[in-house]
């Protein structure tokens, strides 16, 4: 089975960074389309960031220009770059991978699922 694992998440100030990181394990070389959700407490959850092969990488608008998404094949990790963060940032932060690679975004069905990371950011 293939299970992902993310790790990174924190408590910081206003206007700080965090990197999240998402680890790969078992099989997962056919998944071609990766992701960052997140979900704050009495809301629903929403994609953050894809990256795919084909369709290059997506942004929901609240983060364009903050998050960066990247992937590093040979570590099998998927990672999230957050600077300026907001309090409106804060929740819980989820990696998904999708085994096909086009289309890749967060309105399709996601195949694998890690645990998530709380991330807090405090005015």
């Amino acid at each position: 089975q293939v299970h992902l694992t993310e790790s990174g998440g924190g408590s910081v100030q206003a206007g700080g960074s965090l990197r999240l990181s998402c680890k790969a394990s078992g099989y997962i070389v056919r998944a071609g389309c990766m992701a960052w959700f997140r979900q704050a407490p009495g809301k629903e959850r929403e994609g953050v960031a894809t990256v795919g092969r084909l369709s290059g990488t997506f942004y929901v608008d609240s983060v364009k220009g903050r998050f960066t998404i990247s992937q590093d094949n040979a570590k099998r990790t998927l990672s999230l770059e957050m600077n300026s963060l907001k309090p409106e940032d804060t929740g819980m932060y989820y990696c998904a991978a999708r085994i096909p690679t086009y289309p890749c975004n967060v309105g399709l069905p996601f195949d694998y699922w890690g645990q998530g990371t709380q991330v807090t950011v405090s005015s």
